[in-house]
């Protein structure tokens, strides 16, 4: 098995469509199997989706397992030498899985892939190639000096070394994920990929972004302006903070 795609669903089922059908359509040729962890919907999304895709598997969750946890569900079952983690609210150009594959062949190297994410009214989504938040990155940030986090000085027309790539694709050398040992299941939602881009970094693999395109649909698969959505994402933050910096610290938990 070349490729195992796995997609996190959180009653979203005609966003999964639509990213299902992007993904078959970029598909042609690739021995792939794809993943729908459905995070106990209560919209009908299995349902919905077997009927029109009744060759994926599906994982059905009673609970909430979040992002993290969902994904590692369905990775360590996952038999391809790559694994792409693909948000629900995507959809992917034709070429994208295949230059991927490509890439990470001739870069054994590599650990992560991301891509050119657009936003839904077609500008180009600046998170799309990272920085590690160090203290200073974040702070910078903070004050509103984000150069260094969005890695501005890169093409967007040339690959690039990068160093977070984002979760909302997240195209990995499956050897590369359990090494380090998946996403870290503390984080319920967001921080993740920027942990698993360091963790990757840190076993000596390379990060990359590259020129290829993806529409992310940001925000439809969580609602954004939520109280639950500010406290999940501080947390996120403070998580990594304290793991990675403050590590005498285990307040996170």
């Amino acid at each position: 098995m070349k490729l195992s795609v796995v997609i996190v669903n959180y009653n979203v089922k005609q966003y999964v469509e639509n990213c299902l059908k992007s993904v078959y359509a970029a598909a042609e040729g690739i021995d792939l199997e794809i993943f729908v962890v459905d995070n106990a919907s209560s919209d009908g999304s299995v349902a919905y989706l077997r009927e029109r895709f009744p060759e994926v598997k599906y994982i059905e969750s009673k609970t909430n397992l979040g992002f993290s946890r969902a994904n590692n569900v369905a990775i360590r079952q996952a038999t391809g030498e790559y694994v792409l983690l693909l948000n629900p609210d995507t959809t992917i150009s034709e070429n994208v899985l295949k230059e991927c594959i490509a890439f990470a062949d001739a870069h054994p190297k590599s650990g992560a892939i991301g891509v050119r994410m657009h936003n839904e009214d077609g500008t180009v989504a600046p998170e799309s190639r990272r920085a590690v938040p160090t203290p200073w990155i974040a702070l910078t940030k903070y004050f509103g000096h984000s150069r260094r986090y969005y890695m501005s000085w890169l093409s967007w027309d040339e690959p690039g070394r990068i160093e977070v790539v984002s979760g909302a694709f997240c195209f990995l050398r499956h050897t590369a994920l359990k090494e380090v040992g998946l996403l870290d299941e503390d984080y319920f939602m967001y921080g993740e990929d920027i942990d698993l881009s360091y963790q990757l970094l840190r076993h000596g693999y390379e990060n990359w972004y590259l020129p290829l395109d993806i529409i992310h649909y940001k925000g439809r698969s969580t609602v954004k302006t939520s109280f639950r959505y500010v406290r999940t994402f501080y947390k996120a933050m403070l998580i990594f903070f304290v793991k990675h910096y403050l590590s005498f610290l285990h307040i996170y938990k």
